[in-house]
């Protein structure tokens, strides 16, 4: 599992995967396999988030919860498909309030959002892993563990990120998060079933792009090339 990992994230996370947890979560997932149970992402994409985004170029951060557990959309991104995939509703309600947040922003018609991944954007779920067709299957089996040591290293290791928490079950980590150091911008989930109840007008883009203009770091361009 680790041999594939960034270095920089292998560096902080390495011992993990000689943990107890972790070798529990190992045999799970091998015996989903040898069940013949089709989970996403597929195993090269399992750690994609950390790949694209190397822990020393982190400055912000976007918590998601589970992968999508539809054929095709998962690729190690949180909130991203691949592309040729329908955008999902919450991504399409984060195209809407990105709209009103940046000037010029014009939504693709995709949903594959890997260069904001390469701009220093941690795109990290919660859990790493899902059975196809059936959300949430891979939850307290190990992941949450591994993806809290990933928040808790960039808080102890990093300084000046921006942690986009959105939702209750995002807003939960952010005890993990030292925010003296940091900033931590809370709002409703962009889900259909909260986005207008403070997701949609909270301006979430700009106000990151403002503090890490504010602490002398390149603002992320959210738009997404075609």
């Amino acid at each position: 599992m680790s041999a594939a990992l960034e270095p920089g994230w292998l560096s902080v996370l390495e011992q993990e995967f000689e943990k107890d947890y972790m070798i529990n979560l190992k045999s799970f997932l091998k015996a989903e396999k040898d069940a013949g149970v089709n989970i996403y992402p597929k195993n090269a994409d399992i750690f994609n988030a950390l790949n694209t985004t190397p822990f020393d170029k982190v400055k912000v951060v976007i918590l998601g919860q589970d992968p999508y557990h539809g054929a095709g959309q998962a690729h190690g991104l949180s909130f991203s498909v691949q592309r040729g995939v329908a955008v999902p509703p919450s991504l399409k309600n984060i195209y809407k309030e990105l709209e009103s947040d940046i000037e010029g922003f014009k939504a693709p018609n995709h949903g594959h959002l890997t260069h904001w991944a390469e701009q220093g954007v941690l795109l990290l779920n919660a859990t790493l892993t899902v059975r196809a067709s059936t959300p949430g299957s891979h939850q307290n089996r190990g992941w949450e563990i591994f993806t809290d040591e990933i928040i808790k290293a960039i808080s102890q290791k990093l300084g000046h990120v921006v942690f986009l928490l959105w939702g209750k079950y995002a807003q939960q980590k952010a005890t993990l998060i030292d925010q003296k150091k940091h900033y931590v911008l809370t709002s409703a989930h962009p889900s259909p079933f909260s986005a207008h109840t403070g997701f949609l007008g909270s301006r979430p883009f700009s106000k990151t792009n403002q503090l890490l203009i504010q602490n002398n770091l390149k603002p992320v361009d959210w738009n997404l090339p075609a």
